[in-house]
């Protein structure tokens, strides 16, 4: 540890994706295990699904470090060539599905011949079995013994067994295999099982179920090769239909894992997806665990094995940020995976450190809030770009508004641009309308939907929007990013901003002021009425707690103002009360407005919003002395 740094100069969260953790020797010494991880390692589930940033490459990481999985693991993480390669594999006579789940095979049949050609002599003995010398023979006979990309594995495969020219002398069987006039799929699907028979058959000789762990095929970073079309569908569904083969094909001696991202996954739709649901998995953290993993890293870059929450939560960040617990500030504004609290963890200090601060502030965490929200925003648009490709274009729909939006008003925000959207993504226009538009960004996480008592938001598992639920919520993590601080839009009262200057008149100008104190005093009397009855009729109002909290805070406002300008008049100090009272008239009118364009225009509080408005209008341009007020029902 550097003698005489400050703690924010030592700390760092990691980096963003695993990969450069493992590189940089960290992801080992603070990788969390998981219940995800506990699955995967023991097998129990082959298809590990996560949104971007949920940890998927770490576990995979992990379970083939020398540490992870007991045995050995072969990483598969194909690139642009080799997914194009995998793409453009077709066979005569059999399904797409079934065409990429071929080559597929062949590729986990070649590792698994690689790794027992290796194997055999390491770990049994020096004398050659008969089956692994097959295997040998075999991928020197067919390009396979040395080391390649897999880009060159699938590109001969793929011609091999479109051709039927795999050399399969080494298993007694001669080129065709007497298949002549049976089609590409047939004859492809025919050399396959004969190279498959001949590695089950290494395993079986060899004793590898029994006397160790199976050989472990990894398969990850699917999604740098897919894009929306047919075949990109084809190239993960026969990855998933090939994954099966190893697990049924070798007995146990080998089996596949596979990550996937969950927007990929959920856009499948194949006939055998039902045969999966026992191999997913899909990854989730609760915030205790994700506190788990701040406090991990924290303490491997302090050096300080021992650190406490306390410490790392009440003197390296600060204990409270906006009358909030830290940890609660940070894993409600943060999307619930790991890559998030580490971009904004690693954003707070980086706040701190560039101004030589020792250690973080509540006002660096506030300027880092802004920072990340701004990052996540461009990051889900890029997240969804093939599934979603109008996703930047519906932020715009909540950009400076409140972040509670109804049904109604959402409707009414998107409606001027439903023709031109539909016109511009053409491909995605049955589903851009109001409710498709909702269940959208419910399921990537954008807007949650108020379900009784709470919000609920989109991790992969909720039902979307159902008739009834009206009310929306942008998550707390897109809100700095989008102006969108208050629960609604809802501009706050000032008894300088009147609607209309018209309506000013200067005490004194055009009448008796001896006569204009009484009123005066009647004026606000009727303002401070006025906002007593509007709270007792929001008590009874139906407006969830965000709304019912801003419209209350608001009122009070105007109350107090009223009581206050009183008490400044009894100083003998001269007030414009006039202006004051129409203040309060377009205020209250203005409220009225933004709650009918939320979908509220039939609340009670709503139209006495309204009734108020225009009474303490009629009582400002009364004639002097007349009695304006308005009626004091409750």
């Amino acid at each position: 540890m550097p003698q005489g740094a400050s703690p924010v100069s030592r700390l760092f969260f990691g980096r963003d994706d695993a990969e450069h953790d493992m590189a940089d020797g960290l992801l080992g010494g603070v990788f969390l295990h998981t219940y995800a991880y506990r699955e995967a390692l023991s097998g129990r589930k082959s298809l590990i699904i996560g949104r971007k940033g949920a940890g998927k490459s770490a576990i995979c990481r992990q379970l083939g470090a020398a540490d992870g999985h007991p045995g050995i693991a072969v990483l598969i993480t194909p690139d642009d060539t080799a997914g194009d390669e995998i793409r453009r594999f077709e066979l005569q006579g059999v399904s797409g599905d079934t065409a990429k789940s071929l080559i597929w095979r062949y590729v986990f049949a070649v590792h698994a011949a690689r790794h027992l050609c290796d194997h055999a002599r390491a770990a049994h003995g020096w004398r050659a079995r008969s089956s692994v010398k097959a295997l040998r023979d075999f991928l020197e006979a067919n390009d396979e013994a040395g080391e390649e990309r897999l880009y060159d594995r699938l590109r001969r495969g793929a011609r091999g067994l479109q051709s039927a020219n795999l050399s399969l002398k080494a298993f007694g069987f001669e080129a065709g295999l007497g298949l002549n006039g049976a089609s590409e799929g047939a004859r492809a699907s025919r050399q396959l099982e004969v190279l498959e028979s001949g590695v089950a058959a290494a395993f079986h000789e060899l004793g590898c179920t029994a006397s160790h762990p199976p050989l472990l095929l990894l398969v990850d970073q699917i999604e740098q090769v897919w894009t929306m079309d047919p075949d990109s569908h084809a190239l993960v569904t026969g990855l998933l239909l090939a994954s099966k083969q190893v697990t049924s094909q070798y007995g146990g001696a080998a089996r596949c894992t596979l990550f996937l991202r969950a927007d990929i996954y959920d856009t499948l739709n194949f006939g055998d997806a039902d045969k999966f649901h026992s191999d997913e998995l899909r990854i989730s953290w609760s915030r205790e665990e994700l506190a788990r993993l701040a406090l991990s890293r924290a303490a491997a870059s302090l050096q300080v094995p021992e650190l406490s929450p306390e410490h790392l939560w009440g003197e390296v960040f600060p204990a409270m940020v906006s009358g909030e617990e830290m940890p609660g500030y940070l894993f409600e504004r943060a999307l619930p995976r790991p890559r998030d609290v580490i971009q904004f963890l690693n954003a707070c200090r980086d706040a701190a450190d560039q101004r030589g601060s020792e250690y973080i502030t509540e006002q660096d965490v506030h300027s880092a809030t802004k920072q990340f929200s701004d990052w996540k925003l461009t990051d889900l648009a890029r997240e969804y770009a093939v599934t979603h490709p109008f996703l930047s274009q519906l932020f715009l729909l909540f950009d400076n508004h409140g972040y509670v939006t109804m049904r109604p008003a959402l409707a009414s925000r998107f409606e001027p641009h439903r023709e031109r959207l539909q016109q511009e993504f053409a491909d995605y226009a049955d589903g851009l309308t109001a409710q498709g538009v909702a269940e959208v960004l419910f399921s990537i996480g954008f807007l949650g939907v108020r379900r009784g008592h709470k919000v609920v938001y989109s991790h992969g598992s909720q039902m979307p929007p159902q008739p009834g639920e009206d009310e929306f919520h942008v998550h707390p993590c897109f809100r700095p990013a989008l102006g969108g601080l208050g629960a609604v839009e809802m501009a706050g009262y000032s008894p300088n901003r009147i609607s209309g200057g018209n309506h000013q008149r200067q005490i004194g100008q055009g009448r008796d002021v001896s006569l204009g104190v009484s009123r005066d005093v009647r004026l606000l009397d009727d303002v401070s009425r006025a906002c007593e009855r509007l709270l007792r009729q929001l008590m009874r109002a139906g407006l969830q707690d965000d709304i019912h909290n801003e419209v209350r805070a608001q009122l009070g406002h105007v109350l107090d103002d009223a009581r206050r300008t009183r008490e400044i008049m009894r100083g003998g100090i001269t007030v414009d009360v006039t202006q004051h009272v129409l203040a309060a008239s377009s205020f209250f009118g203005r409220l009225a407005m933004e709650l009918g364009e939320q979908g509220m225009r039939e609340e009670p509080i709503t139209r006495r919003l309204e009734d108020e408005a225009r009474a303490l209008i009629r009582a400002a341009g009364g004639a002097t002395g007349g009695g304006g007020g308005s009626d004091s029902s409750p």
